[in-house]
Formats: C-alpha cells, sequence, structure tokens
C-alpha cells in the first residue's frame, strides 16, 4: 500500500501533524511530529492509497473512441463519487477521492494510448506504490461488448497501452477488461477501436459504466466478486437460445356454427314442378 499525497497551495509555511516518517523531496519526520514545508505549493501527506488508471487517448477527437472506455470509466467513478476536480500531474490527468474507507487517485494518462506507462510509472514511483496498488481499466476485443473480466496480472495480449505499462511497472497489475467486441479480422482492429461507439451501443455501454461505478467500492476493498456482480445488475445478460419462448395469445374464440338448415321432405316430382313454378 503507498502513500497518498495531495497538492495544495498555501501562501504561508504549511506545519502540519506526520502520521508516517516518509515523505517526498527527502523529509524524514518522526511519526506524529510537525512536518514544517516552507513552501508555496507542496504535497501534503493523506495516508495509503490505491491507483486506479483508465486508459485513452486525449482530445475530444477521440473521446468517444472504443478504445477510450477506460477514461469513460473513471469519468463515470469520478461524477458519482464526489472526486475532486480533474488536475494536470503524471504527465495525464488526476482526480483524489475515496471509495469506502479507501484512499484512491485516478488517473487518466495524456501521453496517448501507446505511451501510457510513463504516465503510470512516474504515477506510482512519485505515491510509493507498488504494482499490486495500480489497476487499469481498459478495452477489449477479445470479450463480447458488454462483458466484463477482472484479471490480475499476466500477459498485455498485444494491447498497446498495456505493453507501455508493463514496460514501466511490470506486468504485476490488475485489470479491468471491458469487451467491445472484435471487428472479425486482426487487420481491422485498429481502425475498429480507433471509431465511436454506434449509437445502437449506447444503453449497453452506459449501463456497463454505471455497473463499473456502482461496484467501485467493493473494487477498491479487493472483492472482485461483488465488483462483477454490481455490474452484471446492471448489464441485461443476452437471451440464451434455451429460453423458453413466450407462450402464444390463445386464438380468439369463433361464433357458435349456424344451425344446419332443415331437411327437404320434398319428393323429387314435388322438387320438379316446384322448379318450373
Amino acid at each position: 500500500m503507498g502513500a497518498l499525497f495531495d497538492w495544495v497551495n498555501h501562501d504561508t509555511p504549511i506545519l502540519t501533524p506526520c502520521p508516517t516518517s516518509h515523505l517526498p523531496n527527502g523529509l524524514n519526520i518522526p511519526a506524529g511530529g510537525i512536518c514544517p514545508i516552507d513552501v508555496t505549493t507542496a504535497w501534503v501527506y493523506l495516508g495509503g492509497m490505491k491507483l486506479f488508471v483508465g486508459l485513452g487517448n486525449p482530445g475530444a477527437k477521440y473521446a468517444q473512441n472504443r478504445h477510450n472506455i477506460g477514461f469513460m470509466a473513471l469519468d463515470r467513478i469520478a461524477e458519482d463519487h464526489g472526486f475532486s476536480p480533474w488536475r494536470n500531474k503524471f504527465q495525464g490527468l488526476v482526480a483524489d477521492g475515496k471509495l469506502g474507507g479507501e484512499k484512491i487517485a485516478l488517473l487518466k494518462p495524456e501521453t496517448f494510448m501507446n505511451n501510457s506507462g510513463q504516465s503510470v510509472g512516474e504515477a506510482m514511483r512519485f505515491f510509493k506504490l507498488d504494482s499490486t496498488d495500480v489497476t487499469v481499466f481498459h478495452d477489449e476485443i477479445d470479450l463480447a461488448p458488454a462483458k466484463l473480466r477482472v484479471k490480475a496480472g499476466g500477459g498485455h495480449a498485444g494491447h498497446n497501452g498495456l505493453r507501455s505499462i508493463h514496460q514501466h511497472i511490470g506486468p504485476h497489475y490488475d485489470r479491468i477488461r471491458m469487451g467491445v467486441g472484435h471487428p472479425g479480422r486482426k487487420e481491422a482492429v485498429p481502425g475498429y477501436v480507433l471509431r465511436d461507439f454506434a449509437k445502437a451501443e449506447a444503453e449497453w455501454l452506459d449501463d456497463m459504466l454505471r455497473g463499473i461505478s456502482d461496484g467501485a467500492v467493493e473494487l477498491a476493498m479487493g472483492d472482485s466478486g461483488r465488483f462483477m456482480n454490481a455490474v452484471a445488475l446492471r448489464v441485461a445478460p443476452p437471451r440464451s437460445s434455451k429460453s423458453t419462448p413466450k407462450p402464444k395469445p390463445p386464438a380468439p374464440k369463433q361464433d357458435k356454427a349456424v344451425a344446419s338448415p332443415e331437411k327437404d321432405s320434398r319428393s323429387p316430382l314435388q322438387k320438379l314442378a316446384d322448379k318450373f313454378r
């Protein structure tokens, strides 16, 4: 578990209790002592933390791309859980807040996808985090749209953002794999993930993002099962081919049959005579 510092501005020196002996910039103050930070802008220690990272590309041009679903997830968490405004730090945008009893920093790297690790590595080193304190939200083409999986460690499966993070902090971090579907051909993947979600996908996308926000506290507390349950409650499962079809409505009632005409009792001769009358 790493340490969380908050960026504050002061016109006078800061005097604040120190709950730890480890502070940035080489300051070593006994736990519980006073931390004299004689600067006008400083990081103030706030305690243990975790880092949630959303992957995407910066700028309005990419905002609604499938590749930016990680950014979208963090935006939803920040809005729903009262996080601080986004600030420029670590070659990205950072917001901080709490999920349950856990202090969380949200990070959206602005290095573009292929260099995401630069931003993540900088933040992780500053906060003195282990890679296991990091959770990365990203698009996953090997999962159907609206499907979500939690994964601890492992390979990058060709995802350029994850590849970059591997290079800077190693593979031992958690991932939230958010399914966006596959275009069908490998050569079509770059164009597919860099296109906006279709209008027809808006409903399941909103459900997934709301589900992630619903389960964010459980995720922060390390309960991935309850986190996934929260997402499942929002995302309607696809109809199974084995589902019992709805019963057909009853056929409308038919009118009672008309009574048969009375039997003709006339003789053949009488019928012939009646015909020529």
